[in-house]
């Protein structure tokens, strides 16, 4: 009989945990569901509505150049290609190419899932157009071949250039896993070897790096993938790169014949080029670049065991859980810089918090991952995963949002499309790919970062592993593990413990563990001869928290939110019978928990008796000396991610207390 588990030793070297691809992953239960409603709808979604934006038309070599159907931002259409334009002003429809790249990596995922030969018809066909377009050199841009000619690499500040090809990247790389078809993988290859030919420190080679992060998350995935470490290296040359003097967006713009000042945000803070980073210990900018770049720099890392980026992604960390992050795991206040502002800013009627932005703090946090398991980061991936992120895609997988307020007063409703497309893809992708950031492999070891029914093939170095996990989380905290392996095998299992769990418990083989002896940066590190047959059964408390915010965010001064386990809870106007804004929440308040299985899909819901400030008496008056009498009304709450799938109306996150 296999001995019980030790807590893993301390003096190992650390191990470099990366994610399974997500065909590793069979994915039911709740995030089962959310998959399938974006292999059923969403993807298809998005290749049509890329159709209708006019996408192909950009991309195929064999129909006419096409006519700009996004003016540029502050330049007339004309101006493009004549003399004294200097690429300085954009359009979305340059980054068109990335839209494409999210479309492909959710098509593949979702093929995947389920067979769709209409769909994978239409990809292929993409995919041919992209092989077609690719130049003699492995360049490919359907902006800068057909809409630009002549001025690649010309602005790589504000042309999203390296961003495009990022997208193409991992939408190459997702295709390839998911179907085995390697033609976009090879096209994207020869493209990445280009790039690889342009940038890099030897003397002939550009300084550059993208104004927009991406490409070296997707660099790495290529290096993974293809065992090439070339692109590694690429991807670390860019991450060292950026923030360096003389700054090359500087010397870039003097190339193009423009003046270095005239850049619309005026700083480079904007695209956290303004130190290098290592030296950057502060979140500014914009929200989903800044997400990016430390998901690269992560993942160097983790790569290069580099402990002087983990030094600066802590101190980064800190600064944005500690003073800047929406309790939904949403981020970036400010439509204006679709970013960041001051430490404890976060209005919520007015709150952009972007899809893209909690997606790629999801990407973030799980890439942090790489470098150990660790609660602090996977936490804040569960919170955003659960709240901020899915909250950006109805339920039925046809609608999203690009703005993720905590309050609407009924006007703010999702839309079918946008002008800047690029939170429908993102979440659809990551949604697809949910299976991948649930688990984490490694040589000997093992990590389950998120609980979900779910079946997970893991290669742990040569030993072949499969983890089959039986719950019902998030709505209830019961979680079964059976471990399967082909002959009795020496190997760490971790399971994160979260910090909401105020009780939790954890048997093998119907044999307790003593949590506190295995517990090692908030999971639970268990080191035993594992043998087919093992049984882990770990239950979770899943209590009902009022959260209180920090005195100096002034927005929630004197208000609580409500959350259960991972879900943060709002109210909408279609369940509570009263101006949400009037209801006040005794303190302490009792709430009961119900699952509703004909509500939203089947949640649970929360109910409590609470008070509201009664209009009844105030005969027309707008001011008056006396307060408002106080009613009793009961409440109801639901999770923040399924509001607005019903009647459109008020929802507020941030309740009155007291």
């Amino acid at each position: 009989m296999s001995a019980m588990p030790s807590p893993a030793t301390a003096e190992k070297p650390r191990a470099r945990f990366r994610p399974p691809a997500t065909p590793q992953v069979d994915v039911r239960g709740f995030w089962g569901a959310r998959v399938d409603a974006v292999a059923d709808k969403t993807a298809d979604i998005l290749y049509e509505r890329c159709v209708e934006a006019g996408m192909l038309d950009q991309l195929d070599p064999d129909r006419p150049v096409p006519a700009l159907r996004i003016p540029f931002m502050s330049m007339s259409p004309a101006a493009v290609g004549k003399p004294g334009f200097t690429a300085s002003t954009v359009t979305t429809q340059m980054f068109w190419d990335s839209d494409l790249g999210k479309t492909i990596e959710t098509a593949a995922y979702s093929l995947y899932r389920r067979k769709n030969p209409a769909l994978e018809a239409k990809i292929d066909a993409v995919i041919d157009m992209f092989e077609k377009l690719q130049q003699p050199d492995g360049y490919v841009s359907s902006w800068y071949q057909r809409m630009q000619p002549g001025l690649r690499w010309t602005n790589l500040r504000d042309c999203h250039e390296l961003y495009c090809a990022g997208h193409l990247i991992e939408g190459a790389v997702a295709y390839f896993q998911a179907t085995g078809k390697r033609k976009l993988l090879d096209v994207m290859i020869r493209y990445a070897d280009h790039i690889d030919t342009m940038f890099g420190p030897e003397p002939e080679k550009k300084k550059g790096y993208c104004g927009h992060e991406e490409i070296e998350l997707a660099l790495v995935k290529l290096a993974r993938v293809t065992g090439n470490d070339r692109y590694m290296k690429l991807a670390k040359y860019f991450i060292d790169q950026r923030g360096q003097q003389p700054h090359y967006f500087d010397e870039e713009a003097r190339a193009r014949g423009a003046d270095p000042k005239d850049f619309h945000f005026k700083t480079y803070e904007y695209n956290h080029s303004h130190k290098p980073v290592r030296d950057q210990e502060k979140v500014v900018g914009h929200a989903v670049r800044a997400m990016y770049l430390y998901s690269g720099m992560a993942d160097i890392a983790t790569e290069f065991g580099d402990d002087t980026l983990r030094v600066a992604l802590d101190k980064l960390w800190d600064d944005l859980n500690g003073k800047q992050l929406y309790v939904t795991g949403g981020l970036g206040p400010s439509e204006a810089n679709e970013g960041f502002t001051s430490d404890y800013d976060l209005p919520n009627e007015s709150a952009y918090a972007e899809t893209c932005a909690s997606v790629a703090l999801i990407f973030w946090a799980n890439r942090m991952l790489g470098m150990g398991p660790n609660a602090r980061y996977a936490d804040v991936m569960e919170r955003a995963l659960y709240n901020g992120s899915i909250s950006g895609l109805s339920l039925d997988g046809s609608l999203f949002f690009y703005e993720n307020p905590l309050e609407s007063r009924g006007k703010h409703n999702r839309w079918k499309w946008h002008r800047c497309p690029c939170c429908p893809p993102n979440i659809g992708r990551m949604v697809a790919s949910i299976g991948s950031y649930m688990y984490g492999q490694a040589d000997g070891e093992a990590a389950v970062h998120l609980y979900c029914d779910s079946t997970a093939r893991l290669d742990l170095g040569g030993t072949a592993v499969t983890l089959t996990q039986t719950t019902n989380f998030p709505w209830d905290g019961a979680i079964r593990i059976d471990v399967d392996v082909d002959a009795p095998a020496r190997f760490t299992l971790h399971l994160r413990i979260p910090a909401f769990a105020r009780r939790a418990s954890l048997k093998l083989n119907g044999e307790a563990v003593d949590l506190g002896s295995a517990a090692e940066n908030g999971y639970a590190a268990l080191n035993r001869e594992w043998e087919a047959g093992d049984r882990i059964e770990l239950d979770l408390d899943l209590p009902i928290e009022q959260l209180h915010a920090h005195p100096d965010v002034r927005q929630d001064v004197g208000r609580v939110a409500l959350k259960r386990g991972p879900l943060v809870y709002c109210l909408e106007g279609v369940d509570n019978s009263v101006g949400l804004n009037r209801v006040r929440v005794p303190q302490p308040a009792e709430f009961s928990s119900a699952f509703e299985a004909d509500l939203l899909g089947g949640i649970v819901t929360l109910s409590a008796e609470a008070e509201s400030d009664s209009t009844a008496d105030w005969d027309g008056q707008l001011y008056r000396q006396a307060p408002p009498k106080r009613e009793n009304v009961s409440i109801k709450a639901v999770p923040y991610f399924a509001w607005d799938n019903r009647t459109p109306g008020e929802m507020l996150v941030w309740l009155r207390g007291g």
